[in-house]
């Protein structure tokens, strides 16, 4: 059962609420791994789900060093590769749409708090027709820190100008919740299939299989 309070504005994350990407990102960074020596496998993208790409290439690099190319080289190759597999592959997520437009169509203020940078989440929003649907898009890319810290969220609810305890965040990483809820957000968790039983989103105010599942109407009642 939901436990949200009607917020003032809500603030999506991108990547696995939006749009199905997640598994193109692991695609993405196999590939640009791979390449350099890393031994890294598929399953290896969850340990560094929700993070920004150099803090992905610095949590590998840390495991298995290695001296060429450089770190924002290899940052740049995954970054081309996901925008390639999105206008490739990339489709909505259940309902994400219809969802957006219903609420921008009602007045709520919404956001767009995501760990891509800004070539990413501009090749997503035209790829899904939601350019224009979101009052502020802020990437991570321009915080001192990317998610789990809540910088993020935190400059996103101030460009909005709604206080951060009044918004409600959606989000699908452990690291997007716990960025929310450390910016005293509201938060629904839709978890990828494979992380459903992880304790982590113990903190989620709300936890949903997938977006459809969520009822537009509970935050547009008073």
């Amino acid at each position: 059962m939901l436990t949200i309070v009607r917020p003032e504005a809500v603030i999506f994350d991108m990547d696995g609420v939006l749009i199905d990407s997640e598994p193109l990102w692991r695609v993405a960074e196999v590939r640009a791994f791979n390449e350099i020596g890393v031994p890294m496998v598929e399953e290896d993208g969850f340990l560094t789900m929700g993070l920004r790409t150099d803090e992905v290439v610095e949590f590998w690099f840390n495991r298995h060093p290695w001296t060429r190319p450089a770190k924002k080289e290899v940052e740049a190759s995954i970054v081309r590769e996901v925008i390639a597999l999105i206008a490739e592959r990339g489709t909505a997520m259940p309902s994400a749409i219809e969802i957006v437009r219903h609420l921008a169509t009602e007045g709520v203020a919404l956001g767009l708090a995501s760990s891509s940078s800004s070539e990413i989440i501009d090749a997503v929003l035209s790829k899904l027709g939601l350019a224009d649907a979101f009052a502020v898009v802020q990437s991570a890319e321009h915080e001192p820190y990317g998610k789990p810290h809540p910088a993020v969220y935190i400059e996103c609810a101030r460009r909005l100008g709604v206080p951060a305890d009044r918004c409600l965040a959606i989000e699908d990483s452990p690291a997007g919740v716990l960025a929310a809820k450390s910016a005293r957000m509201q938060c629904i968790a839709i978890p990828a299939p494979e992380l459903r039983d992880d304790n982590r989103f113990c903190i989620a105010d709300a936890k949903l299989k997938t977006l459809a599942d969520l009822d537009v109407r509970m935050l547009l009642t008073t």
